[in-house]
């Protein structure tokens, strides 16, 4: 089957795409960047891409290419605050005037449960995208999800962080609204099992789990899956800003994902209908088994996809336009230091950087500096990496995203997403001369104004003493 997939960069995207290649299918995935298209390593090169930012229209060029079924899987909830619904909705009206006018013959949305009278922001957003991919006259299959829990969701990581950092929490009155938690497995299924189905045309499904629970019920619950006694206490005035800044700061969360989560999170999302899971003969897993498969995804490290793959800078769609590092107009810290030993082994130390592994020296300088990002509205260090062994362009990792991975070359080159007055890079590489291997280490940094200048002369002694210890502990 020829199957279009956009959003194949995002958490449900690429495990779909793993799944589509793995049956066989010839997928054709739009994305903004195509360096972060990752073909699944079981695919028999039946994966392409064209790169495409859906915020402008699609040029006309690929109407004439074979389309069965286009996945729609395009969100913009943990980029922006105020003007995320009108990037959702010219996304959406530029992809539906582009597929109206393909042979495809059946379009596939995931959207949100929006059974309640007053919907949040997020949830009125999906349900507008509803409407303009009916525009384009293609049969149009809804299936509206409430909580998805996986390794790597960003509900199943806040309840996680909420759970493992804190044993007494005290939460806002949102932790007793009702909802009806899917696991991600069972979320690929539905969206496999409507593939060219007749059935399913025109039509929309709620799909979710087979329990209706609280989310105070689903942290417990947690709890009692890992073992840990833990004591939820309900404050009824805590105010949704007060809500967002609670999230942020204890949980891993971005401020722009806090806030509209805790929007939505003060809505009803339980199902009106389950006729899909009859018709598909899917049978959901329970919370605490959707729970247990996630841990042990994370046990193993094998996350296949995160939360933390959507961009969250304001750069975005433009992140590997900094692929170049400047040569003027930056300040810098570089290093080398011949490596002694092997340098395959101080390669591997490179690409398993940052996240539980750390920085390799004074890891308390990098937290403290993680704290004061979370203060001034960063992302702070408690992202971590997806994966130990693997880092993919456009990872993040820690408070810095990757650029070039680029084990071939004995490379890898990260740019900044804390908040600084400017943009910076961290580079390391290894490098062949005439008596032995060397490791290259490599700061950048382009400061904004007198603020970026002032900003990294006060860090100076700080960046002597890091950057010194770094490359000596991963050269050595």
């Amino acid at each position: 089957m020829k199957v279009l997939l956009t959003g194949s960069t995002g958490y449900i995207g690429k495990r779909l795409l793993q799944n589509l290649s793995a049956e066989g299918h010839e997928v054709t995935c739009f994305v903004r960047n195509l360096e972060r298209l990752i073909v699944p390593k079981h695919s028999n090169a039946m994966v392409s891409g064209h790169q495409i930012n859906l915020l402008k229209p699609i040029p006309d060029h690929l109407v004439g290419m074979e389309i069965d079924v286009a996945f729609y899987l395009v969100h913009s909830m943990s980029s922006s605050i105020g003007d995320f619904m009108e990037e959702e909705a010219q996304s959406a009206r530029n992809f539906a005037n582009f597929i109206g006018k393909t042979n495809c013959r059946q379009v596939i949305y995931l959207s949100g449960i929006s059974n309640s009278e007053k919907l949040s922001r997020h949830l009125q957003s999906r349900k507008d995208v509803e409407e303009l991919l009916r525009e384009s006259g293609k049969p149009l299959t809804v299936l509206r999800a409430g909580i998805i829990v996986g390794s790597g969701s960003a509900s199943f990581e806040i309840i996680r962080d909420l759970m493992e950092l804190l044993p007494v929490v005290v939460a806002p009155a949102w932790v007793r609204t009702r909802c009806q938690p899917l696991g991600i497995a069972d979320v690929l299924k539905y969206l496999t099992g409507c593939m060219l189905r007749a059935d399913t045309y025109d039509a929309i499904f709620d799909i979710g789990g087979p329990e209706i629970l609280t989310y105070q019920e689903m942290l417990l619950q947690y709890a009692e899956v890992r073992g840990l006694k833990r004591w939820i206490g309900v404050l009824p005035f805590f105010s949704p800003r007060m809500s967002s800044y609670w999230l942020y700061f204890v949980t891993s969360t971005s401020y722009y994902l806090a806030v509209n989560l805790v929007n939505s999170m003060k809505v009803e999302v339980v199902c009106k209908d389950n006729r899909l899971q009859e018709m598909l003969g899917i049978v959901p897993l329970t919370y605490r088994e959707a729970c247990r498969r996630a841990l042990e995804r994370i046990n193993l490290d094998t996350v296949t996809s995160s939360w933390t793959d959507a961009v969250s800078m304001p750069i975005g769609s433009q992140l590997f336009e900094f692929q170049d590092v400047p040569n003027f107009g930056v300040l810098r810290d570089s290093r080398s230091m011949k490596i002694s030993g092997d340098p395959e082994v101080v390669l591997e130390r490179i690409f398993a950087i940052g996240g539980d592994t750390g920085w390799y020296y004074a890891d308390w300088i990098w937290n403290v500096r993680g704290m004061i990002d979370k203060m001034v509205g960063g992302v702070g260090l408690r992202r971590g990496r997806r994966n130990v062994a693997e880092l993919n362009p456009g990872d993040a990792l820690d408070f810095w995203r990757v650029l070039i991975p680029d084990r071939a070359n004995k490379r890898l080159l990260l740019f900044a997403e804390m908040k600084v007055p400017g943009e910076a890079w961290l580079e390391f590489k290894i490098v062949r001369k005439e008596d032995g291997f060397y490791l290259t280490q490599t700061a950048t940094f382009m400061p904004k104004g007198l603020s970026g200048r002032l900003y990294w002369w006060c860090l100076l002694p700080i960046h002597l003493v890091m950057f010194r210890g770094m490359i000596r502990a991963i050269a050595r």
